[in-house]
């Protein structure tokens, strides 16, 4: 996995794409954003394949040395660890009205940035590395402000954009979240 790979210090993949190939990859992932940030939890689940796999996992400091060991290995503790089932079944607890957690609803800008988008073995497939920025207010008094990194696989898709996520890595910069749920989307 090139998010595993990339902590632990080996080089990073060089087999770029074109330019609009890149460019449409950012745009599908500013409109994701622009979804999440505008309560259209139900489109925005409608970019991710049947078999996606959405994880993070837990982040510890380490000493330098011990750096490979920093991020969970798969199987290990993570925030969350889910398939498509269970994407769906937070996307719809946000329709019940009985997410506590998010009623009042939160308000979020997500930015995303350093867009890195390579090729792979398949030609309608591509990773993408993106940072983050999640801005989240929710009552008068709460603000939180999540930062990472994304790992992503893309394939060629029939979805309202031309790309479906395969998979997904959140990698928060943080070891300790200091947020009161995470009740919102990476």
């Amino acid at each position: 996995m090139v998010a595993l790979k990339s902590l632990a210090g080996s080089s990073r993949p060089t087999n770029l794409v074109p330019l609009e190939v890149e460019r449409d990859v950012q745009q599908f992932l500013y409109e994701e954003a622009d979804l999440l940030d505008t309560f259209q939890f139900r489109d925005w689940l409608k970019l991710f394949s049947q078999d996606v796999r959405y994880w993070a996992p837990v982040r510890e400091n380490r000493f330098y040395r011990d750096r490979s060991k920093e991020v969970s290995e798969r199987g290990g503790s993570a925030y969350f660890d889910d398939t498509f089932i269970g994407l769906k079944q937070r996307v719809e607890r946000l329709y019940t009205h009985m997410a506590w957690a998010e009623d009042p609803p939160s308000r979020t800008r997500h930015l995303i940035s350093n867009i890195r988008v390579r090729a792979t073995d398949s030609p309608d497939e591509f990773d993408v590395e993106s940072s983050f920025y999640l801005h989240r207010t929710r009552t008068e008094r709460d603000h939180d402000w999540i930062v990472g990194k994304r790992y992503d696989h893309l394939r060629h898709g029939d979805g309202p954009y031309g790309f479906e996520i395969a998979s997904r890595t959140i990698l928060f910069d943080t070891a300790t979240l200091l947020v009161k749920n995470l009740s919102s989307f990476y």
